[in-house]
């Protein structure tokens, strides 16, 4: 909320006369404190949880407002009372932001007026009579109508707050486009809220009619405890979910840091690598982990000396040896973060090919696991799509003809399938990036023409070469045209050896090494 705004003090104040307006006929009405209360005072406590720190700890982010409280306030109090029940929580709830006494008058009234529109909404339709009774199933319209109408006042009352820009930044498109963005918040706001406030709901409905029953009051407190705990591990969950997506952040911007030139790189080989993975249907967890996979497949460039990773001459193969470790430096830095699974193993093995002649271990066909196929796809991808200092992005239906074209000898062709129906679904996962001064792509020696010649050699990683034709030195041949990449970490030509001809391949290399 944005306090320095003279509107949004007006639109807070308007709020809270709103609120005035649904409890003045209380006064005309037998106040029901035997209820009212109780309930006032547990919503009360239940705002001053985060403010608890059971062991030393604070308590998670998540657990407030508790809506069991309110709701249940709206299906056992008239609108007028009903409207009263979040006031005193609200008012006294913790703000970490200030003007404070702002933020928790539009928090008292913007909570006063959903409870007394979803009261209102939940008596017009019979409710309270169903509660009394009970009357199952048919209690649960009634109370379900009551809770569309505490959402969609909730998400009203805050799509008025981005509609005064606060949340919203200026636009120079002009008003549509704005209402555009605006609607879509809107919408975003009720239909995430929907489902959560619902299941809220259904525990305020029991608390309810526990009340009301034989029981009393103590059996409806009893509602609370699976609740509480079932938001607590929810936001214990979020707790550690962000804990991990912390963990990674800080290993990528290592990464970028040391080699700069691929900054993007990891994050759009994990979108990709996510793409992949549905499209062959993998569940939500495996899915998460692929993205992590991808995230992290270049970890293992923080152990190559940065020396190597920024030259701008050709690499000597004592040079091509030590980048081509990096798979084996990344496994062994995430081998002790559990929850990576088996992005650990695609980490170690996404430079491997289907023929056996990649890297680090030569494994052929499925003993690659399939984690890693999808990584080399994806990587793949991005590296062909991305521009270089010594070559231009490819487009993108080149790189997945070239993709195509190797599928079988260095790519899975089940994973180069589903990274085209992938696209042609979504979209690219990336923008072309931003030339840079470095060139290492450790999967192979780039030539035009993009053909990947067999055979086993120094070159591990393998090129890609159309002729095996090479300058002297090493050095790519200007105006050759489109120079396809195949995978991902930009290798520079190799030296020649100074025991052999300064123009020669070296021993065991395959066609069309040393070009770039």
């Amino acid at each position: 909320m944005g306090p320095d705004r003279p509107a949004v003090h007006v639109y807070v104040g308007c709020a809270a006369l709103g609120a005035l307006v649904c409890v003045a006929p209380l006064a005309d009405l037998g106040v029901p404190w035997q209820v009212l209360l109780p309930l006032a005072a547990l919503y009360a406590a239940c705002e001053q949880i985060p403010r608890c720190r059971p062991g030393g700890r604070p308590a998670p982010e998540g657990l407030g407002p508790f809506f069991p409280v309110l709701l249940a306030g709206a299906f056992l109090l008239p609108p007028p009372a009903a409207a009263l029940v979040p006031l005193p929580g609200a008012l006294l709830a913790p703000v970490a932001r200030r003007p404070q006494w702002l933020r928790r008058g539009w928090r008292a009234a913007q909570l006063a007026l959903a409870v007394a529109a979803a009261s209102r909404v939940h008596t017009a339709l019979g409710g309270v009579d169903a509660v009394a009774a009970p009357r199952f199933p048919y209690a649960l319209l009634p109370a379900g109508a009551a809770v569309v109408a505490f959402c969609l006042v909730l998400t009203a009352l805050d799509a008025g707050i981005l509609a005064l820009g606060v949340g919203v930044p200026p636009r120079s498109a002009g008003q549509p486009r704005r209402g555009r963005e605006l609607g879509g918040a809107w919408r975003g706001l009720f239909l995430g809220s929907l489902a959560p406030v619902a299941v809220q709901g259904l525990a305020g409905l029991m608390m309810a009619v526990l009340w009301r029953s034989p029981y009393g009051p103590v059996a409806a407190l009893l509602v609370l405890l699976p609740m509480y705990l079932s938001c607590w591990v929810f936001a214990q969950y979020h707790r550690e979910r962000a804990a991990h997506q912390a963990t990674i952040r800080a290993l990528v911007q290592a990464v970028d840091i040391k080699d700069g030139y691929t900054r993007g790189h990891s994050e759009r080989v994990g979108q990709a690598s996510m793409m992949i993975a549905r499209e062959l249907g993998m569940d939500d967890e495996r899915v998460e982990v692929l993205r992590f996979a991808g995230i992290l497949h270049d970890i293992g460039k923080l152990g190559v000396p940065t020396r190597l990773l920024r030259k701008d001459g050709p690499l000597t193969p004592e040079e091509r040896r030590i980048i081509e470790l990096h798979p084996e430096y990344g496994h062994e830095m995430v081998r002790g973060i559990g929850f990576l699974g088996e992005a650990r193993s695609a980490i170690l093995h996404h430079h491997e090919r289907l023929d056996g002649s990649g890297y680090p271990y030569g494994l052929m066909g499925h003993q690659i696991p399939e984690c890693a196929r999808v990584v080399a796809v994806a990587d793949a991808f991005d590296a062909m799509t991305s521009t270089r200092s010594y070559r231009r992005a490819r487009p993108v239906a080149a790189a997945l003809r070239e993709l195509e074209r190797c599928a079988g000898t260095q790519f899975d062709p089940a994973m180069v399938r589903a990274l085209v129906r992938a696209l042609e679904r979504w979209g690219s996962p990336r923008s072309s990036g931003s030339p840079r001064s470095s060139a290492i792509e450790s999967g192979g020696v780039i030539e035009s023409g993009g053909r990947i010649e067999s055979g086993g050699g120094t070159d591990r990683g393998g090129e890609v070469g159309s002729g095996g034709k090479t300058e002297s030195g090493g050095a790519a041949r200007a105006g050759a045209g489109w120079y396809p990449a195949v995978t991902s970490d930009e290798e520079r030509p190799t030296a020649p050896s100074p025991a052999l001809p300064a123009h020669g391949p070296l021993e065991g290399q395959r066609r069309g090494g040393g070009g770039a």
